[in-house]
């Protein structure tokens, strides 16, 4: 009897799985890049533009190869 009940509950999953597929069809993508709309990006020429000065610094005080002198 636990089958046919197991068997019931994996029929209406796939049912109500296929009636959202049917009611609800998965859509497209509003920004989808398409190949002949397509820009390269050139990612050495970006890293040329940034100017290195202006970049934030933060001090480093590393101490993981610091050991108690035992």
């Amino acid at each position: 009897m636990r089958t046919h009940h197991a068997v019931a509950v994996v029929v209406v999953l796939i049912l109500g799985l296929g009636a959202k597929q049917f009611f609800f069809p998965p859509q497209d993508a509003e920004a989808s890049i398409r190949a002949d709309q397509a820009v390269s990006l050139n990612v050495l020429q970006m890293h040329r533009d940034m100017d290195m000065k202006n970049l934030p610094v933060q001090r480093v005080h590393d101490m993981a190869l610091v050991f108690d002198a035992d």
